[in-house]
C-alpha cells in the first residue's frame, strides 16, 4: 500500500514522503491518526505541485539544518552516569538523556531525531549517535559516558 505522509513518522519516514507500507499499519494507524493519506494519482500530482512551490524555501531549511549541524558536532559532551562494577551503568543512557544534556549546553535536539545504537546504552565509553535534523542533513554525533564521581 502506498501512502503520502501528512507529517514525520518515526522509523518510516519525513512529511510529504510516498511510503510503502503493509495495508494493515496503513488502515488501522496512520490514515486515522491522520499520519499519512493514499497516494492515489491526483493526490502524487497535487504533492508534486506542492514540493516544486516549496522547493526554494527548503533550500534554506537545508541551509539552516546544515549550519546547526556543523554548531552541534563542535560540542564535546559528556554524560556522567551512577556506575557499578565492572563499568556497568545503574539504568541506561537513552535519547532522552542525550536531549537532555543537549538542553543543558544550549541546543534543542528532539529526542527522536537522536537515533542510538541498540537504543539504550549500558556501559562507560565513546559512543556514536545518528542526529537526523533533515531529511537530506544528518550528522554522526560522538560523546563520551563517564563514571560520575559525586557520591
Amino acid at each position: 500500500m502506498e501512502l503520502i505522509l501528512k507529517q514525520d513518522v518515526v522509523n518510516l519516514g519525513f512529511k510529504d514522503d510516498i511510503v510503502k507500507v503493509k495495508p494493515g499499519y496503513g488502515r488501522n494507524f496512520l490514515i486515522p491518526q491522520g499520519k499519512a493519506v493514499l497516494a492515489t494519482s491526483s493526490a502524487k500530482k497535487v504533492l508534486a505541485e506542492n514540493l516544486k512551490q516549496r522547493a526554494f524555501k527548503e533550500e534554506k531549511i537545508i541551509k539552516d539544518a546544515q549550519a546547526f549541524a556543523k554548531k552541534i558536532a563542535a560540542v564535546e559532551m559528556q554524560i556522567k552516569s551512577k556506575v557499578g562494577t565492572g563499568d556497568k551503568l545503574f539504568g541506561s543512557v537513552t535519547a532522552q538523556d542525550l536531549e537532555t544534556a543537549f538542553e543543558a549546553q544550549g541546543h534543542t535536539v528532539e529526542k527522536h531525531r537522536i537515533s542510538l545504537p541498540g537504543r539504550i546504552i549500558k556501559r562507560l565509553g565513546k559512543y556514536e549517535v545518528n542526529i537526523r535534523l533533515h531529511r537530506e542533513v544528518s550528522i554522526e554525533f560522538p560523546f563520551e559516558i563517564v563514571a560520575d564521581t559525586q557520591k
